[in-house]
C-alpha cells in the first residue's frame, strides 16, 4: 500500500503551482507575426496606391505628349488614396484591440 504524505506544506505547493498555471497568460507569439503582418499590409497598401497612380499618370502622359504633368498629379492622387487606405486599416485594427480588450476584462470580472 502506497504511503500517503499528509504533509500540508506540499499540498500547498501543489495548490499554488495549480493556480498559477490557471492564471498564467497564453504565449502571445502569433500577436508578434500578426503585428508584422498588419505593418506589411501597410506598406504594401501605400506602395500599391503609389504604383498605380504612377502607371496612370504616365500612361496618360504618354497619350496626350504631357510628360510630367499627369504622372506628378496621380502619384500624388495615389499616395493620398495610401495612406487613407493605411488610415483605414489602422483604425480597423484598433477596432480589434479595443474589442478584444473589452471580452478580456469581461472575462476577468
Amino acid at each position: 500500500m502506497p504511503e500517503q504524505s499528509n504533509d500540508p506544506l506540499k499540498q500547498l505547493e501543489q495548490r499554488i503551482e495549480a493556480v498559477k498555471a490557471a492564471q498564467e497568460p497564453a504565449p502571445r507569439m502569433d500577436e508578434h507575426y500578426s503585428a508584422a503582418n498588419l505593418a506589411w499590409r501597410m506598406v504594401i497598401e501605400l506602395v500599391a496606391g503609389m504604383v498605380i497612380g504612377f502607371s496612370i499618370g504616365y500612361g496618360l502622359d504618354y497619350l496626350f505628349g504631357t510628360m510630367p504633368l499627369f504622372m506628378v498629379i496621380f502619384i500624388l492622387l495615389g499616395l493620398v488614396a495610401g495612406v487613407k487606405t493605411m488610415v483605414r486599416s489602422a483604425q480597423e485594427i484598433q477596432e480589434k484591440q479595443l474589442a478584444d480588450e473589452a471580452a478580456d476584462k469581461e472575462k476577468r470580472v
